[in-house]
């Protein structure tokens, strides 16, 4: 790592032990949370009640000592009830707008596809320009926005599938899985007297994140690596299984991930392992496949992962490994 970035990686360490202090034995996945928090994007976890998917969202929040807000999304839960709303002031006989829980550094957004697709775009203007319309007026978020959803893909009662558009705004999906028996008895033995997300500290300022990001923009991407991503994106619109392929903002995404994934693991430059890694959690839930090949049990990430066995890994001089 060069030494003008050698910094900005410390830091990245540093958040990694401090969330990894509460979140016992997900080392990868905190790796993979930390992906869209360094490059301007939002995360879905989706994953069963009880596996630790909140308690992610507040230790990151505390590592970067940002704001915080949880949002639980319920079917009566209204668009201005997330964006905010103008209030008529009987005193100065004037609106008055009051920010709703979208103004903040890091946004819970609970069991989302409990509120009603009305309510679930009302994101999509603040994961996409990082901005609120409200009476014809625009206000901008502020500079680190971040979007942490949940979603409980077993329980089906009082919910609402999210639309193609809301889904293709994260980018990255991650599930965290059950611990094993003796990670779950090392979560009792930390939680025995107090949780131990009251003792993470901030390790970074939210002011400090244009520099991160800077940092992470001079990963080098070679030709050889991004071809090989772009093929497996191009694949995905021509897979006999698939009505609706990876967009273009899903291409960005995934180029975007591979240069933060790259810096986190300590790298100046993207590799085809880096490729390999994220593509099922960048692409997959952008996939709309054919009801056919439902039925037959296809799922995105099983598409996704065909075609990582598919197409050829890049070898030459450029791969760099």
């Amino acid at each position: 790592m060069e030494q003008t970035a050698a910094p900005a990686l410390a830091t990245v360490r540093a958040l990694e032990a401090a969330v990894g202090q509460v979140i016992v034995g997900k080392a990868e996945e905190i790796r993979l949370a930390l992906v869209p928090l360094l490059c301007r994007g939002h995360l879905l976890i989706e994953d069963v009640p009880g596996i630790g998917k909140t308690t992610l969202a507040k230790a990151l929040a505390r590592a970067i000592n940002a704001d915080f807000k949880r949002v639980q999304f319920t079917p009566d839960l209204l668009p201005l009830d997330i964006t905010g709303a103008s209030i008529y002031n009987q005193k100065t006989q004037e609106f008055e707008f009051k920010p709703g829980p979208v103004f903040t550094n890091i946004l819970l957004a609970d069991e989302i596809n409990r509120a009603t697709p009305r309510t679930q775009s009302s994101l999509l203007e603040c994961m996409e320009e990082s901005q609120v319309s409200v009476d014809g007026q625009t206000r901008r978020l502020p500079d680190v926005f971040f979007v942490v959803a949940t979603l409980n893909p077993v329980e089906q009662t009082g919910t609402f599938p999210l639309p193609e558009t809301q889904l293709d705004r994260f980018l990255l999906r991650l599930r965290l899985g059950y611990p094993t028996a003796a990670e779950e008895a090392e979560i009792f033995d930390r939680q025995a007297k107090r949780h131990p997300i009251e003792d993470v500290q901030p390790v970074v300022q939210a002011r400090d994140f244009p520099a991160l990001r800077t940092a992470v923009q001079e990963v080098h991407l070679e030709e050889a690596v991004k071809g090989y991503a772009l093929r497996i994106v191009r694949e995905t619109r021509e897979h006999p299984d698939v009505l609706l392929g990876a967009s273009p903002r899903g291409t960005l995404a995934f180029l975007r991930a591979l240069q933060t994934h790259a810096f986190i693991a300590g790298r100046t430059y993207a590799t085809p392992d880096d490729v390999k890694v994220l593509a099922p959690h960048v692409l997959a839930h952008r996939l709309v496949l054919k009801p056919q090949a439902s039925l037959q049990g296809a799922t995105g990430e099983s598409v996704v992962r065909a075609l990582l066995q598919k197409v050829p890994v890049p070898v030459g001089p450029d791969e760099r490994v």
